[in-house]
């Protein structure tokens, strides 16, 4: 087992999740479908896949005012990760999060992690304090 520190960008509840390690930025604007949670994007390395539950980790983010619509609506849906780990912090993705949880609802904690490290954590089990240490099962 190997232990990450991560900063907080969002606070939230503490998650156990498998990790998907975005190899390519993503739009959440067309690239997430909100009814279902999956990469909806065709040209995405990642398509078809769920984030629903899953600890996402994403290196980069196509920039969209509307990725914190699509976000909060993930979120309503409980379609929405376990965790969001960003590379860099996107303010209007977040935002996504901050207006869930102030209408009340449960949201995922947000971290940031450098992208270097995010090749490593794809697929295996992730424990996410609330403090945002990071801890990896299933090492190969």
């Amino acid at each position: 087992m190997t232990a990450i520190n991560a900063d907080v960008l969002l606070p939230g509840p503490a998650a156990t999740a498998i990790a998907l390690a975005l190899t390519a930025p993503i739009s959440f604007w067309g690239g997430v479908d909100p009814k279902t949670g999956l990469i909806a994007d065709a040209r995405h390395p990642e398509f078809g896949q769920s984030i629903a539950g899953r600890a996402l980790l994403v290196p980069a983010t196509v920039a969209s005012s509307s990725a914190a619509a699509i976000l909060l609506e993930l979120v309503h849906a409980k379609l929405a990760p376990a965790a969001v780990i960003l590379h860099e912090p996107d303010a209007i993705l977040l935002l996504g999060l901050i207006v869930a949880k102030e209408m009340g609802w449960p949201t995922p904690i947000a971290l940031r992690l450098d992208r270097g490290q995010f090749a490593g954590l794809d697929g295996k089990t992730l424990e996410i304090s609330d403090t945002g240490r990071v801890r990896c099962w299933n090492l190969t």
